[in-house]
């Protein structure tokens, strides 16, 4: 694995910039890896690790570079629970992990640099500076990977009888004898509407 700074400078520009998300998320990411004994998540390991993560914030971008893990390889699940945490599942070995900041840091790195008066730039230097044990809880949880979800999984695709579009991935319902993406089965539930 790269070193810390490498990565930041990584993370940094596949994220635009650099925050304290992106501190978190990196250091987040190597904490996984290393847990797991993955040693290159991006190399030789690559096939092995699944990452969830739980927000779509910087640190998201950041645990991407690390661990390599992409929504195009759906080998990085999103699930919008609004924490700053996320789960690295080691496919090889049957083992998960889930890393969550605490809230506690925010609070320490105020204590750590008071003279520092930008919120993001005390934390910055204070999430370099931290101990694990003092931005993470640890959590070994035991994730159940079905057959469909994992990486290279190749399933009928079908067409929705409603709108033609085509559904990869059994993302479909059937209903009085179609077969419907979920957008059509129920229209009240679409992200958009149609204009």
């Amino acid at each position: 694995m790269d070193a810390f700074e490498d990565l930041l400078r990584q993370a940094e520009v596949a994220h635009g910039h650099l925050c304290a998300g992106q501190i978190l998320g990196v250091r987040m990411a190597m904490l996984g890896c290393a847990r797991l004994g993955i040693d290159e998540p991006r190399g030789k390991d690559r096939k092995r690790l699944v990452t969830y993560i739980e927000i779509d914030r910087c640190a998201t971008d950041a645990i991407g570079v690390v661990t390599g893990c992409r929504l195009g390889k759906r080998a990085l699940k999103f699930r919008d629970w609004g924490k700053m945490a996320a789960t690295f599942v080691d496919l090889a070995a049957d083992k998960a992990i889930r890393i969550a900041a605490k809230e506690s840091s925010k609070a320490l790195a105020r204590e750590m640099y008071p003279e520092i008066e930008n919120k993001n730039q005390q934390q910055m230097k204070a999430y370099r500076e931290m101990s694990d044990g003092d931005l993470f809880d640890e959590q070994w949880v035991r994730v159940v990977i079905g057959p469909k979800e994992f990486p290279g999984y190749k399933g009928e695709r079908i067409v929705c009888d409603r709108c033609s579009e085509g559904i990869n991935y059994d993302r479909f319902v059937r209903r009085d004898g179609q077969n419907l993406c979920f957008s059509c089965a129920a229209p009240e539930e679409r992200y958009y509407q149609p204009l």
